[in-house]
């Protein structure tokens, strides 16, 4: 592939990360081959700092969920003030109101027929709400409809529901045969709408709901389909009854350039969901809105029709007040603006990556730029390329976590022009060192 450069000599203590290989199992990570983990001792903007005092730049957000830098100081203020308030109450039968501002100030935000919020704790349980609604939406109403559409290699998450719609693969394979049944469809474009839209009057009335990822499939390489596609296959949806689930988990506040993916269509989902950025990585939460329609399907003297879904943690206040002053500072002038500058510098250093002759099926959606490196095997997470070059990333202080042979980007919002032109000129480097 390439001759990697020299493996500087460090001062690191390996004792953290023998200890940490002693009594830990980290995730998706073969514990038998990957080797140590890199300890971290401290995060700042867009630096991480290992115990040997080197720094890197963390230029995929940490799996995509640091907004605004690590250790953002605002953030800290704002949880360790609600800390000495509240730290913590059962969200059935009380509330608080870190959670009530939340909910308020994200739904001004969302399409207008979002009405309602539920709280969880990450994506995975934010799909698992949402899948959770549509189906008993159906049965509140006396119906039974359960087959529900999704697009192929689509990633929902890592629970039992969210597996069940997501793309079939070594990642599922083990429980393949407890996993509900999925209609599985490309991604819209031109050539296949018809064909899709032929498969869904086929089950005209059975369907539970259409869930997917808007403009960008991210664990699946970062594939990307155009709005106005998405968009005519949401409204034939609609026109066909079939309930809409919008996972933004991934694209949500400001990944593809606007607020939400929802900003680039037609159409409104019924379920909208949200992890990741939404706190801005700095506590675990997760959302799922609805329409007032869905709320409705639930309201009874009936308690059969509750929606009997919890967790401990549900609207834990601190994880609200992170969420509120995340959302604070991206709506910020300069946040938002950053946002732009960072799209525009990835859409100029896109023309760079199509003229190599090592680099194949570069895209952008906003913050977000992908390419697939050229090679004899098959665009796959288990190509054996990216462990390469992620390692060489890593030695020139880069934090990059390639998806296979595909490399991206997804810096944080506070990365600044030099810093996103270093990691540019580094990614060169590299791609000119391939081997012929």
């Amino acid at each position: 592939m390439f001759k990697p450069i020299k493996n500087p000599k460090t001062t690191r203590n390996i004792n953290l990360s023998e200890r940490d290989r002693t009594v830990n199992w980290h995730p998706y990570t073969q514990m038998k081959t990957d080797g140590y983990a890199v300890p971290i001792v401290k995060g700042q903007g867009v630096y991480l700092f290992d115990d040997a005092g080197k720094k890197y730049i963390d230029a995929v957000s940490s799996w995509w969920v640091t907004l605004h830098g690590h250790a953002h100081p605002y953030i800290a203020q704002k949880v360790s003030e609600q800390l000495h308030t509240l730290e913590q109450v059962i969200f059935a039968g009380f509330t608080h109101e870190p959670a009530i501002r939340l909910s308020e100030n994200l739904l001004k935000l969302l399409p207008e027929n979002q009405e309602k919020v539920f709280y969880s704790d990450n994506g995975s349980t934010a799909v698992e709400v949402a899948l959770k609604m549509c189906i008993q939406f159906a049965c509140n109403r006396g119906k039974e409809k359960t087959k529900i559409l999704a697009f192929k290699n689509a990633y929902h998450g890592d629970t039992f529901g969210a597996m069940s719609v997501s793309g079939r693969n070594a990642w599922t394979r083990p429980f393949d045969e407890m996993l509900f049944e999925v209609v599985f469809i490309d991604p819209p474009n031109s050539e296949n709408l018809d064909k899709t839209k032929s498969v869904i009057e086929e089950h005209s009335g059975e369907w539970a709901c259409f869930i997917y990822e808007p403009l960008v499939q991210g664990a699946a390489g970062m594939l990307m389909h155009a709005p106005e596609d998405l968009s005519e296959l949401m409204r034939f949806c609609r026109a066909n009854g079939i309930l809409m689930i919008q996972d933004e988990v991934f694209t949500g506040f400001g990944r593809t350039g606007k607020l939400f993916a929802a900003g680039y269509l037609t159409e409104q989902p019924d379920i909208m969901c949200f992890s990741k950025g939404l706190t801005g990585g700095t506590m675990p939460m997760g959302i799922t809105t609805a329409s007032q329609r869905i709320f409705e399907a639930f309201l009874s003297e009936n308690h059969d029709k509750t929606l009997f879904h919890g967790h401990s943690f549900t609207a834990n206040p601190l994880a609200c007040t992170a969420a509120l002053a995340s959302m604070e500072l991206l709506l910020k002038e300069e946040t938002l603006n950053a946002i732009r500058i960072i799209s525009e510098k990835h859409q100029k250093f896109s023309k760079y990556l199509m003229a190599h002759p090592k680099v194949q099926n570069v895209r952008q959606t906003g913050t977000i730029l992908a390419w697939e490196i050229k090679n004899d095997g098959r665009t796959s997470y288990f190509n054996e390329t990216g462990k390469e070059f992620y390692r060489e990333f890593l030695m020139r202080g880069i934090i990059m976590r390639p998806l296979g042979n595909v490399l991206y980007l997804v810096p944080p919002y506070c990365i600044t022009p030099d810093e996103l032109d270093l990691v540019y000129r580094n990614i060169a480097e590299v791609l000119d060192r391939l081997d012929d």
